[in-house]
């Protein structure tokens, strides 16, 4: 069992003793290979552990339902990182396919390859080398996140073990799918009717975000505990709408984000071409014209501040933005009316309520 009654403090413990060992096996393996591992761990170093977190509450509000659950197992730790290493492992690759130059602060990891060859003096291309060598590494902490997900599944029963590794692989497979579709979108748009751009945006968001980010950790964590079908479902039903305010959260702070909060520049989304609710509802209220112009600029990498600025005018008069958050409040409410009357323990939907707060009320 775990001596740590905090999540956060539970996984990052875990991850530094797996940590520890990857990098005495990385020792036998030469200079390169130690810099590799170093990158993997500066790429799970950090963050809020949200989906971590959920997981750890969704074991607990099974848990709680029939005994009081005491300290955290090792098999739920042990999940709850490999969540995270899993999530570190999207936002390598993620940062490679929109060429963000930095993540949370920090010069993303194709960038910070990118360096590490330069200051070597290495023969070839520095930023050819950061963007493989990023990609390698997202491939390393997915097999790290598999590596500690069936560590932590030895000491669980087989029908227990079974369920939670079965969440566990439609969280891999799809978020995969959701992040094709993200990038398919900003190629895809023009060839499809205005009025399906908002639909389309909202399935990439649950594909992408809200069910890898809290269905699935809870699912995951729920299923540890030995959850029924009853208590699975009414998780999966709080847990999808909570994801879809987190995400719609994020758009809106990938657009109007301050920098020094959120660790990445402002309006960096719009650079990225992200097609994005905001830019859907904000592209149906305009006319072909201004329409045309706002297809043009965002997608466009080189967009100077003023043009980030006329952006943001644009989807806020167009009333984008205040959909926006009264869709995210909608999906407040109906994750809240879907714990009413579940058979989950009190404290722990306390928990689940508070966690919902801090994932789609925040400005990082």
């Amino acid at each position: 069992m775990s001596a740590s009654p905090d999540p956060v403090q539970a996984i990052s413990q875990r991850l530094d003793t797996f940590v520890t060992a990857q990098r005495a096996h990385a020792g036998d393996l030469g200079s390169e290979a130690v810099l590799f591992v170093e990158a993997a761990a500066a790429a799970a170093t950090g963050g809020k552990r949200l989906r971590g977190r959920f997981c750890v509450a969704g074991w607990r509000a099974v848990e709680e339902a029939s005994r009081p659950s005491g300290s955290l197992p090792d098999a739920v730790v042990t999940a709850a990182t490999s969540l995270e290493v899993f999530h570190a492992a999207a936002l390598v690759h993620d940062d490679v396919i929109d060429n963000s130059d930095t993540r949370r602060g920090r010069p993303a990891a194709h960038r910070a390859l990118e360096a590490a060859h330069r200051d070597a003096h290495w023969a070839g291309d520095a930023a050819s080398f950061g963007r493989s060598g990023a990609i390698l590494l997202g491939d390393l902490l997915v097999a790290w996140s598999d590596d500690l997900f069936e560590e932590g599944l030895t000491g669980v029963g087989p029908t227990d073990a079974a369920a939670a590794r079965a969440e566990y692989a439609t969280m891999r497979r799809e978020v995969t799918i959701g992040q094709f579709l993200d990038i398919a979108e900003e190629s895809a748009f023009l060839t499809e009717p205005d009025e399906r751009h908002a639909e389309r945006a909202l399935r990439v968001a649950s594909l992408k975000s809200a069910r890898y980010s809290i269905q699935q950790p809870l699912a995951i964590g729920a299923a540890l505990a030995g959850a029924d079908a009853a208590q699975a479902a009414a998780l999966a039903a709080f847990g999808h709408p909570v994801g879809m305010a987190f995400q719609l959260r994020d758009d809106v702070l990938g657009v109007f984000g301050d920098e020094r909060e959120t660790g990445k520049p402002s309006g960096d989304d719009l650079r990225e071409g992200k097609r994005t609710v905001l830019i859907a509802y904000a592209r149906e209220a305009l006319a072909p014209p201004a329409r045309r112009i706002v297809d043009e600029l965002v997608g466009d990498p080189t967009l100077k501040a003023d043009q980030i600025a006329s952006l943001q005018r644009t989807i806020v008069e167009t009333g984008a933005l205040e959909r926006v958050e009264t869709l995210i409040s909608t999906y407040a409410r109906e994750a809240e009316r879907s714990l009413s009357g579940a058979r989950l323990g009190n404290a722990a939907v306390g928990e689940l309520r508070d966690l919902a707060r801090a994932a789609t009320v925040r400005v990082t």
